[in-house]
């Protein structure tokens, strides 16, 4: 099973999650979208806050220890981790995505 994860973090956080993600072989790849306005309700209160978006292209075999690495990194009390699957990608794409989570390549 492949998933893409949705992540947001402040802008200034997004560079280095995303690098120790594919440093570690949690992730094949991840791609960072800045300039995002989040509109959010928070305690009660609605925020407001720029944040970029991180896509991260994973496995689900991988996902429990993306998903708490990522948990054990994020500046939020709660972060937005948003897994997505998906059943259809470029054979090709599929491959290399496979290979890139190998830790022992």
């Amino acid at each position: 099973m492949s998933l893409v994860v949705l992540v947001t973090l402040p802008p200034e956080r997004a560079h280095d999650l995303a690098r120790t993600l594919v440093d570690e072989h949690l992730a094949g790849c991840v791609n960072i979208l800045p300039g995002v306005q989040s509109v959010y309700r928070w305690q009660g209160d609605v925020a407001e806050d720029p944040e970029s978006m991180l896509l991260i292209k994973t496995s689900g075999e991988k996902y429990p220890e993306l998903e708490a690495r990522i948990k054990s990194l994020h500046p939020y009390e709660v972060p937005e981790i948003i897994a997505l699957q998906y059943d259809r990608a470029l054979p090709e794409f599929q491959s290399w995505l496979r290979e890139a989570l190998d830790s022992t390549k």
